[in-house]
């Protein structure tokens, strides 16, 4: 993603939740979006708009059933951004900022909600997982690190769904490299 209208559209907590869905549920209308996230239908359709004008989302009229009948998708099922291909362009630096921080308070949030009730799904609960590696890398290794680890998340993300009766929910995994100090 190289565009600062795409990153602002995406700082919104409302957008973000939306392309979430799409991305669990699949192709959705306006008010089934604003079912699953909690908006009246009205500001769903805004913030589509916002989504389509941005790129990120596009219609998918062969679904529709009737003229009336808007259907949305995602257009690329992943996301993924670094500051360091905005260097010239403040407003995207600026909006990448902002929709990363969301983006870390989203998953702050989910966590502290799996803690909360992670004792009363023990099934889930031993099979969720938290990591935390230090390592001393160069910038270049982190990199080869980043790559690997993203097409592992990336090739399970894609992956077809087996067709076997075993209940899957959706999974949320995130992951962060960056230099720190203990």
């Amino acid at each position: 993603m190289t565009d600062a209208k795409a990153l602002s559209a995406m700082a919104n907590p409302f957008r973000s939740r939306m392309m979430d869905a799409l991305k669990v549920d699949g192709p959705s209308t306006a008010s089934g979006l604003a079912q699953r996230t909690g908006q009246a239908v009205g500001s769903a359709s805004h913030h589509l708009k916002v989504l389509s004008e941005a790129g990120l989302v596009e219609e998918a009229p062969e679904l529709a059933k009737d003229r009336r009948e808007r259907w949305w998708r995602l257009v690329d099922p992943g996301t993924r951004w670094s500051r360091a291909e905005f260097a010239d362009d403040t407003a995207a630096v600026t909006a990448a900022y902002a929709a990363e921080a969301m983006h870390l308070q989203r998953q702050f949030e989910r966590v502290q909600q799996w803690n909360a009730q992670a004792a009363d799904v023990p099934e889930w609960d031993r099979a969720a997982f938290a990591t935390q590696n230090w390592m001393r890398l160069s910038p270049d290794e982190l990199r080869q690190v980043s790559e690997e680890l993203i097409e592992v998340l990336m090739r399970w993300g894609r992956r077809e769904v087996p067709d076997d009766g075993v209940a899957r929910e959706p999974v949320l995994v995130f992951a962060r490299g960056f230099p720190a100090q203990p």
